[in-house]
C-alpha cells in the first residue's frame, strides 16, 4: 500500500512554479498577481484564504486580500468584482465561498471574467473543460488528476467510481476522467440515491470519494488493489486534540488502507493540491495576459 502524499507533491510543484516565476522576473517582467475576496468571518474560509496567500508567497506571486463584512450588499460585491475584472495588474482572482445568504453566489461567479476565473467555476470555463477545450479547470479535480499522473497511476481504460456529483468536484472529475486526453477511463458517478452503491464501488479500480460524509467508505466497499482518493474534509469532535476536533475524510482510512494499492490521507492528501492548482491556474492566467 502506497500513501499518495499530496503535501509533498504540492511542495514540489510550488518549487517548480517559483523557479519559473524567478526566471520571468529576472527577464524584467512583473510577477503574477492573485487577488482573493473574503466576505464575513467564516473560520474555514479565513483559514483557506490565508493558506492561499502563503502559497502565493511560496510561488513568488504578488497577492491581494480584500476583506469585507458580511453586511456588504450584492451590488457592492459585484462592483468589487468589476474593479478586479478591469484591473490589469490582477491576473486572476477568487471570491471565497460560501457567501452570505443575501448574495446570489451564481450571479457573482458569472460576473467574473472567464479569463480571470482561476477557480474554474464560471460556466464558460466549465463548458469548455467539459468538451475538452483549453480552460481553467477547478482546482480540486485538477489536483486529483495531477496526483494520479505524478504517481504514475494508470487510468486508461480503468473503471473509475466517483462518489458525489457536486459542481465543484464530482461532475468536473467525471468529465475529466472520461476524456481521452486526461483520464481516458470508464466512469460511474454515484450519489445518495444510487442503488447497489457498495457493489458499484467494489467494481472500481479507482474510487474517488467526494460525498462529504465522514468515514462513509468502508472496507466492504473497496476492491482489493484499488486506488482510493479521499476528497472529504469534515471536522469531527476529538477530545484528545487541543482544538477539540480532527479532520476526517470520507474514507475509513484505518479499515480501507490495508486493501489499497494506493490511497490519499486526510489531511495531507488532496487538500494541499487544491491550493497548489490555484497557483498553477494563476500562472496560466498571467501567461495568457502577458502572452508569454
Amino acid at each position: 500500500m502506497q500513501i499518495i502524499d499530496g503535501k509533498a507533491t504540492a511542495a514540489q510543484i510550488k518549487a517548480e512554479i517559483k523557479a519559473e516565476v524567478e526566471h520571468i522576473v529576472a527577464s524584467g517582467a512583473r510577477a503574477p498577481h492573485l487577488a482573493a475576496v473574503l466576505v464575513g468571518h467564516d473560520g474555514g474560509s479565513e483559514t483557506y484564504v490565508r493558506n492561499k496567500v502563503l502559497a502565493c508567497e511560496a510561488c513568488g506571486f504578488e497577492s491581494t486580500l480584500l476583506k469585507f463584512e458580511d453586511t456588504i450588499t450584492e451590488e457592492e460585491l459585484l462592483n468589487v468584482v468589476d474593479q478586479l475584472n478591469n484591473n490589469p495588474a490582477i491576473d486572476g482572482f477568487i471570491v471565497q465561498l460560501p457567501l452570505p445568504k443575501h448574495i446570489d453566489e451564481q450571479k457573482v461567479t458569472e460576473a467574473i471574467l472567464p479569463e480571470k476565473d482561476v477557480d474554474g467555476f464560471h460556466p464558460v470555463n466549465v463548458g469548455r473543460m467539459s468538451i475538452g477545450l483549453p480552460a481553467f479547470i477547478s482546482a480540486t479535480p485538477l489536483g486529483i488528476l495531477t496526483l494520479l499522473q505524478r504517481y504514475n497511476i494508470p487510468t486508461k481504460g480503468k473503471k473509475v467510481a466517483i462518489l458525489g456529483r457536486s459542481n465543484i468536484v464530482g461532475k468536473p472529475m467525471a468529465s475529466l476522467m472520461m476524456q481521452k486526453q486526461y483520464g481516458d477511463s470508464t466512469v460511474t458517478v454515484l450519489h445518495s440515491h444510487s442503488e447497489n452503491l457498495a457493489e458499484e464501488c467494489r467494481q472500481a479500480d479507482i474510487l474517488i470519494a467526494a460525498i462529504g460524509s465522514p468515514a462513509f467508505v468502508t472496507a466492504d466497499m473497496v476492491k482489493p488493489g484499488a486506488v482510493v482518493i479521499d476528497v472529504g474534509t469534515t471536522r469531527v469532535p476529538d477530545a484528545t486534540r487541543a482544538n477539540g476536533f480532527r479532520l476526517q475524510g470520507d474514507v475509513d482510512f484505518n479499515a480501507v488502507s490495508p486493501l489499497c494499492s494506493a490511497i490519499t490521507p486526510v489531511p495531507g492528501g488532496v487538500g494541499p493540491m487544491t491550493i497548489c492548482m490555484l497557483m498553477l491556474n494563476t500562472l496560466q492566467a498571467y501567461k495568457q495576459f502577458a502572452k508569454l
